[in-house]
């Protein structure tokens, strides 16, 4: 928008938790991070970690505390907790006229002045004397104000001592000093749906806050991948950062770019140093909601939407030459949780693939996989609501509807004890027959060293050329599982000893030969299920910390330490897969919705005896339902 001869960028990112890591990835592309808090929820947990991402960043902070007017709504407790829970320099500049529906305006602490706003919804605020029974509230407030801004640099500290205040011009400069240093972070009052307080805080953006040739040096990676920094230089070669993509059915894709140095022209090549290609701009596009116009060029920090690039997509560098720095991108979570998708017409079957890559350009905190043991297409994100948001744009975007369930656990199997046995395959049915014959003995091997096949033939009992074929035939048994069609694994098997035919015996003989010897060894050698153990790490408020610690143990899992991060606290524990699979909408009951998770797997541990039938009987029946 355009404000008293000044261009501000404006990026909304969404305010769901589930997607809040938009607003990190926004991270690169703005000079000041303005976080909104309702004056009615106050602090909720994407408050939090909205700050955590400016913080992570170094972006300067405000906070706009919004719906003054709505009912419970309470500017102290709202200030309070912001100064409890995110940083005691969260300071207001501005003070309500009332709360609720008795919310009449704004007292601004810089010009002492009260700004009051009809409910015409048009903006222009009347300029008044501050109320009499709020005198005493401002005083307290302004010097507490002018106390903060002093302590930030030591020339007005100095000042603040000698004449026991400062006046408006040392406290406006020392405000957009300290909020550019991050030692500051101002609080405006605004009742958004009546547009109260809006012409304020644009005043203030204008004049408080950093401009793009403020910002200080970028996060950047050189070509050998070393961390460097690239300097703001609005002479220099023209760069960009790609921060957000997004997919439109009918434009294809738009990138969304930020100016970093130079100036950059429609219309003009750059390259794109990550994909090493090259890219031709076309029109640079001026972006304001859904609509846009063309723009014949931007200059450094400004900000511009790019149509139909071939190559690039979030986290890209654009640079005008071959090679050069490149800003660092975003770093997103692993998902914490996953939905086994299918389509639910088979005309959607081929159309899949395609349109969830396109979502994922426009999302790369989701994750699309296959499964190589359940053969399920896997959907992963940060929560069941995210995932259930990003199936509704397939189906609104792209036409492809599909069907969410609960991923499979991919169980396997192996054995606890060994067993020597004789596979012996012979079948005559006039001419040539079939015979094999090997001995084998089978033991477990070390948790995660998969197949070991080792072979002890001498004197040719079996000729080498069979040899692989044996090997071949207990991994292809093995693939199909013992107990509950589960994969075996994690166990050794020595070839000893056999004899063969000169005429009857042939690879596909002694292939047979080995799975029949495989299938006889597990009978012996006490075979046990294998679930797949996930390192979990949950961030809940520290009130909620037993209740979690006490859900987790009955879900068999093992705490294995606990952490205070602000005033969060994270739970480390290891926990079974097939425990976790509902966790994301319990968590979510147990704190308020202000607790997330992530887990990765860790390794597989035997199933207790007591589920291990329950498992079995399951998948048994699952096999005979996939075959009718």
């Amino acid at each position: 928008c355009q404000w008293k001869d000044h261009k501000i960028n404006l990026l909304d990112t969404p305010g769901y938790r589930a997607f809040i890591f938009d607003a990190k990835a926004a991270m690169p592309a703005v000079e000041t991070a303005m976080v909104l808090v309702d004056a009615v929820s106050g602090v909720e947990v994407q408050t939090e970690l909205a700050w955590g991402f400016a913080e992570e960043y170094k972006v300067p902070r405000v906070v706009v505390i919004n719906k003054l007017d709505r009912d419970n709504a309470s500017f102290k407790r709202t200030v309070d907790s912001l100064q409890e829970t995110l940083a005691r320099e969260v300071v207001p500049v501005q003070l309500p006229i009332g709360e609720e529906k008795e919310f009449q305006g704004i007292v601004d602490l810089i010009s002492n002045k009260a700004l009051y706003y009809e409910l015409d919804g048009k903006g222009k605020p009347t300029i008044k004397d501050i109320p009499s029974d709020m005198a005493e509230e401002v005083e307290a407030r302004r010097e507490e104000l002018i106390e903060m801004i002093a302590e930030s640099d030591d020339e007005l500290i100095e000042k603040f001592f000698e004449e026991g205040t400062l006046s408006d011009e040392d406290l406006l400069a020392g405000m957009a000093n300290s909020i550019k240093a991050g030692t500051f972070f101002p609080a405006f009052c605004t009742a958004a749906s009546r547009n109260a307080g809006i012409s304020a805080l644009l005043d203030a953006i204008t004049s408080l806050f950093p401009n793009p040739l403020e910002k200080p040096a970028v996060a950047a990676i050189d070509p050998s991948g070393e961390a460097t920094e690239i300097e703001i230089d609005p002479n220099g070669k023209a760069l960009a950062f790609v921060f957000k993509t997004l997919a439109d059915p009918f434009a294809g894709r738009i990138n969304l770019v930020k100016s970093i140095c130079g100036t950059i022209k429609s219309d003009s090549t750059l390259r794109n140093l990550g994909k090493n290609s090259d890219e031709r701009l076309g029109t640079l596009q001026a972006f304001q909601g859904k609509s846009h116009e063309g723009l014949p060029e931007i200059h450094t920090g400004d900000i511009c939407g790019i149509l139909k690039l071939k190559d690039t997509v979030t986290g890209d560098t654009l640079f005008d030459g071959k090679s050069g720095l490149q800003v660092k991108p975003v770093a997103f979570p692993e998902p914490s949780i996953s939905f086994a998708i299918e389509p639910a017409t088979r005309g959607d079957e081929d159309k899949i693939g395609q349109s969830v890559s396109r979502i994922m350009e426009e999302d790369p905190s989701l994750q699309f996989s296959r499964d190589a043991q359940t053969k399920e297409f896997l959907l992963s994100g940060s929560g069941q609501l995210h995932i259930e948001v990003s199936v509704g744009k397939l189906k609104r975007k792209y036409g492809v509807e599909v069907l969410l369930k609960p991923p499979k656990v991919p169980y396997r199997e192996t054995i606890s004890g060994t067993a020597d046995v004789q596979g012996r395959h012979k079948k005559q049915s006039g001419g040539h027959g079939q015979f094999g014959d090997c001995r084998i003995r089978m033991e477990p091997a070390e948790r995660g060293e998969g197949f070991q096949f080792v072979d002890e033939i001498f004197g040719g009992a079996i000729p080498r050329t069979y040899i692989p074929a044996v090997e071949k035939g207990i991994i292809e048994t093995a693939e199909r599982g013992y107990l509950a069609g589960f994969p075996v694994v994690d166990f050794k098997v020595t070839l000893y000893d056999g004899t063969y035919h000169d005429v009857d015996s042939s690879e596909m003989a002694f292939k047979i030969a080995g799975g029949i010897a495989f299938k006889k060894a597990m009978e012996q050698a006490s075979p046990v299920l294998l679930e797949p153990t996930m390192n979990v790490e949950i961030f809940a408020p520290e009130e909620n910390a037993g209740d979690i610690m006490g859900d987790l143990n009955g879900r068999r899992g093992r705490i294995q330490g606990m952490d205070v991060k602000g005033n969060t606290q994270v739970v480390r524990a290891q926990v079974p897969m097939a425990e976790m699979l509902n966790y994301d909408s319990t968590l979510t009951s147990m704190t308020g919705g202000r607790g997330s998770f992530q887990m990765e797997l860790s390794h597989y541990d035997i199933v207790p005896a007591h589920l291990t039938e329950k498992i079995i009987a399951k998948a048994r029946q699952e096999a005979e339902e996939d075959s009718k």
